[in-house]
């Protein structure tokens, strides 16, 4: 491994409002140690309980897809490593960033379904939440860009903004980032 110039770094995370930062293979159990890392970073930020909770759960629902994803396609270690990054922006919101290796067509087709929630106003998401709550449940469908991406959409104060970086032929690396 090459020496990495950990000031630099610092400087880097403290220039970008970077709070917390995690790039590797996800468990259920990290998604909790970051998580309960993240809820007292915010308790003592004295940040509204409300507004807490959506930051807390935004970050839930984000690596909660991601480790799903990757275990429903078999991804290796290295394949199923995700990135996520909290920070807080000039305006003092805080921004949620998830990105995982993802199928190419899967990536495009959910790239397709953020833009259109991105569209949508309040009482759209609003409605679009309820109806995806009333649609009955395929056993044997995989979950995905459904209830959860609806909800994280509803909670943000800005649309919702993805990219796809293309990796080789058949992945592509998907970012998702919510703003609260």
């Amino acid at each position: 491994m090459e020496s990495i110039d950990l000031l630099e770094l610092r400087t880097h995370f403290n220039r970008g409002g970077i709070l917390l930062c995690f790039n590797g293979p996800i468990s259920r159990s990290l998604i909790e140690e970051i998580g309960n890392a993240l809820k007292t970073y915010l308790q003592a930020d004295n940040l509204q309980p409300s507004a807490a909770m959506d930051v807390f759960g935004i970050y839930v629902e984000m690596t909660q897809n991601i480790r799903h994803y990757a275990k429903a396609h078999d991804y290796d270690e290295a394949s199923s490593s995700a990135t996520v990054v909290v920070a807080r922006d000039g305006s003092g919101h805080y921004v949620i960033q998830a990105g995982n290796l993802v199928e190419k067509t899967d990536g495009e087709i959910l790239l397709a379904r953020i833009n259109a929630l991105a569209a949508m106003d309040k009482a759209a998401l609003k409605a679009a939440y309820k109806t995806q709550l009333h649609q009955p449940r395929d056993k044997n469908a995989m979950s995905g860009a459904g209830l959860g991406l609806i909800d994280i959409a509803r909670k943000s104060t800005a649309p919702l903004q993805a990219n796809l970086a293309h990796v080789d032929d058949e992945h592509a690396f998907f970012v998702l980032r919510a703003a609260i």
